[in-house]
């Protein structure tokens, strides 16, 4: 398929040009597009997509378009195409394209993606008003980080309907021939080809353990039996499942029966039908199923610099030096200083070391040290790195004993039995212990900035921006607060086409524009 081209000479007569300005504002994302779609996304800038000859696509200005229309507006593929066919604004923001211009069907979105994701630049929808941004002079050197939860587009499956249905997948994914020799396995009964659960007496426990039992056996009796062999990798994809979903939920008593484990595996996939999907929690009660949304913002002209999306259990911190790799440089040396803001969320000693390596001024909230019952914090102890020592209120010093992982740690031991300040200090028998981070001067130079007063006005004029944003890209449920497709990598592309639209958004209200040559310019930029 060669690329399709975009019109460039609307009807005198039939253009959606004269019908829509006057009565849209020209700060919209519809008024921009229409001036500057051709600009922002040159048929060229996709040429790469597409075969040099063959049926011409439907020119991909016009898709680019409807795509990022479409996540603005959160509406699926086949909404999206007919908004296109019969909303007036779609047709004026492609170029002011004809009333009767022809629409397409839907599976043009679902190709326009897998052409993207198959490229060497996935996400240059995004990246493209990223740049136009930057030539604006719109980007400087403040970032401001956060993240969101991304509820999973699948149902949260309990422990035996994860195990049936990684059997099934198993099942599935085999040949005819290996189909029935794992069939041949199968002690239960079960036929797995039903999605709902066995029908037994749910409140009899014994019938429960039986149950979770027999299904276990079938699971590693498949497992054993292709042991050793080499299957295709949809096989070998589906046994690896199985051998998670039965390791992670499942141990042996004594007598050998299979019993759900009176635990929570780390990781634990919550669904066969996306094993990439996991349990996050955004705060100490809110729990979620599914993904993080990461993003890293431009605090002073509100446009999204970078996105990342990770499973629901990783750490915020973890993507933080994805997000900042434009800002972090090579080397110290810099010409122009850098400030990063984030939450306490993000104040980890890898980070907090990385943003000082790199000469970056850190605005990101530490945890304050704490210890129970109102007992000497950390803080209240004198760390002294170079001499190696640890002194308490009652000055009484102690050499830090490394560890293997970079770590130390200082124990006082004996001296707290006869410390007049002991009551207000540790209760153990042992005495005080001081655990000392392989990044404890970045952690300690964070709690200290924390409490200072221009540090905090500073932060809380900056950081609630990003909060702002955030609001902006989860204000849709579907395709904002929840994801509209399964897996990491289709979530990924997905969010950083949605960033794409609320840049957009935001360029509109920023009176973004094109100069004769070539580059870009903002309103009273």
């Amino acid at each position: 398929m060669a690329v399709g081209q975009t019109p460039m000479q609307p009807g005198l007569l039939s253009s959606t040009v004269s019908f829509v300005e006057g009565r849209i504002a020209p700060n919209s994302i519809y008024a921009v597009l229409h001036r500057e779609c051709r600009n922002l996304f040159p048929d060229a800038m996709f040429a790469g997509l597409f075969a040099e000859d063959g049926r011409r696509s439907v020119p991909p200005m016009i898709v680019a378009v409807v795509m990022v229309l479409q996540r603005l507006e959160g509406l699926s593929d086949r909404e999206a195409v007919d908004r296109f066919a019969f909303d007036v604004r779609w047709k004026y923001a492609a170029g002011g394209l004809d009333f009767d211009h022809p629409g397409f069907v839907h599976t043009v979105l679902v190709d326009m993606r897998a052409r993207l994701a198959a490229s060497d630049r996935p996400d240059r929808i995004f990246e493209r008003t990223v740049e136009v941004a930057a030539q604006a002079g719109l980007i400087g050197r403040k970032r401001v980080l956060d993240s969101a939860p991304i509820y999973d587009a699948v149902a949260t499956q309990d422990t035996v309907t994860l195990i049936r249905s990684a059997i099934r997948g198993l099942l599935r994914a085999a040949e005819r021939p290996l189909r029935t020799e794992l069939r041949a396995l199968i002690s239960s009964g079960d036929a797995y080809t039903d999605l709902g659960k066995p029908v037994i007496d749910w409140t009899d426990a014994a019938e429960r353990e039986a149950l979770i039992d027999s299904r276990a056996r079938d699971g590693y009796a498949l497992l054993a039996h292709l042991d050793g062999r080499r299957p295709e990798q949809e096989v070998a994809q589906a046994a690896r499942l199985l051998a998670t979903v039965l390791g992670q939920d499942l141990e042996q008593d004594e007598g050998g029966v299979f019993r759900i484990a009176r635990k929570v595996a780390k990781g634990r996939i919550v669904s066969t039908v996306d094993p990439e999907s996991r349990h996050g929690r955004k705060t100490a009660s809110r729990s979620f199923d599914g993904y993080k949304g990461h993003i890293a913002e431009d605090p002073d002209s509100e446009i999204i610099t970078a996105t990342v999306v990770s499973a629901g259990n990783v750490g915020d911190a973890d993507p933080a030096v994805d997000l900042l790799a434009d800002i972090l440089p090579e080397q110290a040396e810099v010409e122009q200083a850098a400030e990063v803001y984030g939450d306490a969320a993000y104040g980890t000693g890898p980070l907090l070391a990385r943003l000082a390596e790199a000469g970056i001024d850190s605005k990101i909230k530490v945890q304050p040290a704490n210890a129970p019952g109102g007992r000497f914090t950390k803080d209240a102890f004198t760390i002294d790195l170079k001499a190696g020592q640890v002194s308490c209120p009652n000055r009484v010093s102690v050499a830090i004993r490394p560890q293997s992982d970079g770590s130390g740690v200082a124990r006082f031991g004996a001296v707290c039995a006869i410390c007049p300040l002991a009551a207000r200090c540790t209760t153990a028998k042992d005495g005080r212990e001081i655990k000392i981070s392989p990044h404890e001067e970045q952690l300690a130079r964070g709690r200290a900035d924390s409490r200072d007063p221009g540090w905090l006005a500073s932060y809380r004029a900056t950081r609630p921006k990003v909060e702002r944003k955030i609001a902006h890209l989860m204000r849709r449920r579907h395709g904002g607060r929840r994801a509209r497709v399964r897996g990491t990598i289709k979530i990924d592309a997905d969010f950083s086409l949605l960033a794409a639209a609320v840049n957009l958004a935001r360029l509109a209200v920023l009176g973004i524009s094109s100069t004769p040559g070539g580059r870009w310019a903002a309103a009273g930029a």
